[in-house]
């Protein structure tokens, strides 16, 4: 007798098996994914040498000095940096009485989008059609013949930054580039940096906006069109993330509409873009780090930041570095409050990231001496500045800022020999470069024409 509901539960456990094998199954759509990379990086290292060179004055670009020591580069990465290196099958370059430092890396420069000859036809920079033009993306206007990305070379930089204008409050994403002679954009585009988003308070959206009679006309305005671009994107991510999470789980959702502004924006909450700021005043960077933690993203670095000595400290606290000039200053009213010792300020504070950036075709061509400005004028005010302290407001806090420190921005095994060999103290006014190589690759020397490119838009003009 115990036995008849035994059996009368297995029948009934078949037919409903039976009955569910009769049901139509549900197949899943192909999963809707964003590409984040649809313009990949072609670059190639050039042709490499192995280089050991001795005897300079080397500055690591993270405060320190070595006398007389040696570097060695093989395969294009730093092997080695100390004193009395000895390696086999090798060039062997005498460095005594010159310095050797990583390569200069400028975080905001226009080159190829503001190209020369400077014709209105060449104007890329700013797309002045809507506050908010996050769906444009600087590399899609980058010129790679612009002959200024020579004259930088002759002048150590081997990484750049190229950034939208400032017109609007969202320009639209920058690019970090190598900087090597190249036909196309994607030959230059410095593999798996970090994505850029170019913001801008004050003056230029407001001016710009206000004189056609739309918002924003006022720094009132500006903030409102920031909350509510990031209250978007803060929807959209929402949604992207369900979708994902319901695919993930079987279900047969339907994915969000894409939109290409929104994408980049979410970019910047996934943690994946970094916000740079063209930002002035302190009460505005005070202003923009709040609005970063209301929508739980990092504001990033401020450029230009004439300000940001009245508040070093609150930016160090942040993790934002500031990107600056050396003596730019009372050219409009948000410009007016400088110190020249700004940038050594900031660089004062525990933990802080001060760097000098160009803003400039022609002050790229001499950043080094730019940031020696900023050392000596700091020095004669109480400061005690050293060239070991001063190089990494140009090669290890920018790379830090550009999120490639982990590559390049210093001298120490396992990075990309980015390096550049100066005929003595590269924070003298006579300073030279006289070799600039980037990972290990020869791209210029002052003394022989082969490694001096011509852009060829120059070829046959003379």
């Amino acid at each position: 007798m115990q036995t008849i509901p035994v059996k009368l539960g297995l029948i009934v456990a078949a037919m409903s098996l039976s009955l569910t094998a009769c049901l139509p199954f549900e197949k899943q759509d192909a999963k809707v994914s964003i590409n984040k990379n649809p313009f990949p990086s072609t670059y190639k290292t050039l042709p490499q040498q192995n280089t050991l060179f001795t005897n300079a004055t080397v500055l690591t670009g993270t405060g320190q000095r070595l006398d007389n020591a040696d570097v060695l580069m093989v395969d294009g990465k730093i092997t080695q940096v100390d004193v009395g290196i000895v390696a086999e099958d090798v060039l062997t370059i005498n460095a005594q009485g010159k310095w050797l430092t990583p390569g200069i890396i400028d975080v905001h420069s226009h080159l190829g989008v503001y190209p020369s000859p400077s014709v209105e036809s060449h104007a890329d920079g700013n797309e002045m059609t809507a506050p908010n033009t996050a769906e444009v993306w600087a590399e899609h206007s980058v010129w790679p013949q612009d002959p200024g990305f020579q004259a930088a070379r002759a002048g150590g930089i081997t990484s750049l930054q190229i950034l939208p204008g400032s017109a609007n409050l969202f320009g639209g994403r920058g690019v970090t580039l190598r900087n090597v002679p190249s036909e196309t954009m994607q030959g230059m585009k410095f593999t798996d940096a970090p994505y850029g988003l170019k913001m801008a308070c004050g003056e230029n959206p407001k001016r710009i906006y206000g004189s056609r009679k739309q918002q924003p006309s006022t720094r009132m305005g500006n903030v409102a069109g920031y909350r509510a671009a990031w209250a978007a994107a803060t929807e959209y991510k929402r949604a992207w993330d369900k979708y994902n999470s319901d695919y993930a789980a079987g279900k047969n959702s339907q994915p969000p509409t894409r939109d290409l502004e929104l994408d980049t924006l979410m970019g910047v909450l996934d943690s994946e873009i970094l916000v740079h700021n063209h930002c002035y005043k302190a009460e505005e960077m005070a202003v923009m780090i709040d609005l970063g933690k209301e929508f739980n993203y990092n504001s990033g670095t401020f450029h230009h930041g004439i300000e940001a000595y009245k508040i070093a400290d609150k930016l160090a606290k942040n993790a934002n570095c500031v990107a600056m000039w050396p003596d730019w200053w009372g050219f409009k009213m948000e410009a007016y409050d400088m110190v020249e010792e700004n940038v050594a300020i900031v660089d004062a504070v525990k933990n802080s990231c001060a760097i000098v950036h160009s803003d400039s075709d022609i002050t790229i061509q001499r950043l080094n001496q730019e940031a020696a400005k900023v050392m000596y004028r700091a020095n004669e005010n109480g400061f005690a500045l050293k060239p070991e302290d001063a190089i990494k407001w140009i090669t290890f806090n920018a790379a830090k800022s550009l999120g490639i420190n982990d590559k390049t921005g210093s001298l120490a095994a396992g990075k990309n020999a980015d390096v550049v060999l100066w005929n003595g103290n590269p924070f003298s006014v006579y300073a030279q470069a006289e070799q600039v190589f980037i990972d290990g690759a020869k791209v210029y020397d002052r003394h022989d024409e082969r490694y001096q490119a011509k852009s060829d838009f120059l070829l046959g003009q003379e």
